[in-house]
């Protein structure tokens, strides 16, 4: 397949299935992918049902390959080259810094666009450059890193904390952990 095109559908068995390509499709896989409440097996056949139009018609022996395909998709249509790095941006925490920078660069609303593959979606995230994610990113880095802030992000990261570190997500059982344990601390 070409970078060129933007597939609407993947080869499964060998045989093409279509796909959901939006980038909302994309964007709720990648938040249900992440779900720590849910089992691992649940997830990802809970996410191959949404991906696959008529995912019930793919035989089980090729869930595996249909579990690759999407995740090279997913990936922008690269393949995975070691292991992945540290986490720097969280789709959901960091929503409205996407949305924002995304839409200066597209230079429209794009949650108004009826379809926007999710390929065209990642090449304006690509290219966002100078804006608040970049801003957000780059302190996250350099603070995972151990790196010293420039003067102008140690006052960013004064004024932003709760939107520059990432947080932590809980199952409910830690949820529910963490609400005993304050209990029997009086809190």
């Amino acid at each position: 397949m070409s970078g060129w095109s933007l597939p609407r559908s993947l080869e499964v068995g060998g045989e093409p299935r279509a796909i959901h390509a939006d980038y909302r499709d994309a964007l709720e896989i990648l938040q249900r992918l992440d779900d720590p409440d849910e089992d691992e097996r649940e997830r990802v056949y809970i996410c191959l049902a949404l991906f696959y139009d008529r995912f019930e018609e793919i035989p089980p022996a090729f869930w595996r390959q249909a579990l690759e395909r999407m995740l090279w998709f997913l990936g922008g249509g690269q393949e995975q080259k070691g292991p992945a790095g540290p986490r720097l941006v969280d789709w959901q925490q960091d929503e409205a810094l996407i949305v924002a920078d995304i839409n200066r660069v597209a230079g429209c609303e794009v949650r108004a666009l009826p379809f926007c593959h999710w390929w065209t979606f990642l090449a304006w995230y690509g290219a966002i450059g100078q804006g608040q994610l970049a801003a957000v990113v780059s302190i996250r880095d350099r603070l995972r890193r151990g790196k010293k802030l420039d003067d102008w992000q140690r006052e960013y990261y004064r004024m932003h904390r709760a939107q520059v570190e990432l947080k932590k997500r809980y199952t409910a059982e830690e949820l529910a952990e963490q609400q005993r344990l304050k209990r029997l601390l009086g809190e």
